[in-house]
């Protein structure tokens, strides 16, 4: 059997091959891989061969942050053939002056996944760089069994939205929505206090998917005002709810529930089988168990506080299930990633996450 790591540079055939897998985000995109290079961030794309056919890839990013240096695979589907990948990736890390490899699985987090990674002498890594649990909504039911699993109250808000003449939902795929949208996510940055993505990033990442009708900016307005806002990736029949704004102007008036209420919809329009709600806070097991009402009161125990407990509740309230995948994986190089893990685990305390 012989095995070989090389990059690809044919967009068709990195599609085509993630069009086979059934666990990924758009992190493994070739349009991701663009945005990244719009980022001046250094990037592979990695194919392994056995005997000449293609076998696993993976999307490879140099990051570069006073820290240290560090390679990064945001969200790894595949464990297949994982050592020849690391060693090559160790090739890779020498000649880049790298202090580490981290990975971003996403396998099922159980023991046996777990153990992948400690034998190949990774590490938990202080900080995720990546949702490690995320909520999501199978899109094969209709539209009337849709709001049928939905929490009575969040039904009841889109209903409301729905009725109320002076809210509108619209949809703007231009840089002029990107800058409506970062108007609103500033407001919302000053509130929930968290580091926020610059508006070059956003641009980019708009510019990186717009050719291909892959993303769209839901504007929501309450009497011709924007109050609500987000940025949904369209990617391999699959919506991600990537980014999200709003302002507490008007708290009584449920537009957030209507925008996603209608991005859904316009997934569902697309063809799309699942909408990603992207990360939620944590909660154990005991919270899902019982009756509904009962789920939810200890889900709510649970989550209030932590920094994204109301968001939590929001996207949980439409129906759906959480994946929770293993968490993000160091390989340190060298002594200098001691340096970088205190200076991560420091930020992740005063973040309370």
């Amino acid at each position: 059997m012989s095995l070989e790591v090389r990059e690809i540079s044919n967009k068709e055939i990195w599609e085509d091959f993630l069009l086979g897998c059934e666990e990924k985000t758009f992190l493994s995109s070739w349009d991701w891989g663009e945005f990244q290079k719009m980022m001046r961030n250094k990037i592979w794309r990695l194919g392994v061969f056995e005997n000449s056919k293609l076998v696993n890839l993976t999307l490879t990013i140099k990051i570069k942050a006073k820290r240290g240096t560090f390679l990064f695979i945001p969200h790894l589907f595949s464990d297949k053939y994982l050592q020849v990948l690391i060693n090559y990736l160790k090739e890779r890390a020498r000649e880049e002056k790298a202090d580490f490899i981290r990975i971003s699985p996403l396998l099922k987090r159980n023991e046996e996944n777990i153990e992948i990674f400690k034998k190949l002498g990774f590490r938990e890594a202080p900080i995720h760089m990546h949702p490690e649990l995320s909520w999501e909504l199978d899109l094969t039911l209709n539209e009337n069994d849709l709001l049928k699993q939905m929490r009575k109250t969040t039904r009841y808000l889109i209903r409301q939205a729905e009725k109320n003449k002076d809210i509108k939902i619209e949809k703007n795929n231009s840089l002029e929505g990107v800058e409506k949208f970062n108007l609103l996510y500033k407001e919302t940055v000053n509130r929930q206090h968290f580091v926020p993505f610059s508006l070059h990033y956003l641009k980019n990442e708009f510019l990186a998917f717009g050719p291909n009708n892959e993303i769209s900016i839901f504007l929501g307005k309450y009497k011709n005002e924007l109050v609500s806002s987000a940025i949904i990736v369209f990617w391999q029949n699959t919506a991600f709810y990537h980014q999200s704004a709003s302002s507490l102007k008007y708290p009584k008036i449920p537009v957030s529930y209507l925008l996603l209420w209608e991005a859904i919809r316009e997934a569902k329009r697309r063809g799309c089988k699942k909408f990603n709600f992207w990360g939620i806070a944590p909660f154990s097991a005991s919270a899902e168990n019982g009756n509904q009402k009962s789920k939810i009161k200890n889900q709510k125990f649970e989550i209030r506080k932590h920094p994204w407990a109301g968001l939590t509740l929001f996207k949980m309230g439409f129906g759906g299930y959480k994946k929770e995948y293993v968490k993000t994986q160091d390989l340190p190089l060298s002594p200098k990633y001691w340096l970088n893990y205190i200076v991560e685990k420091i930020r992740k305390t005063k973040r309370g996450l």
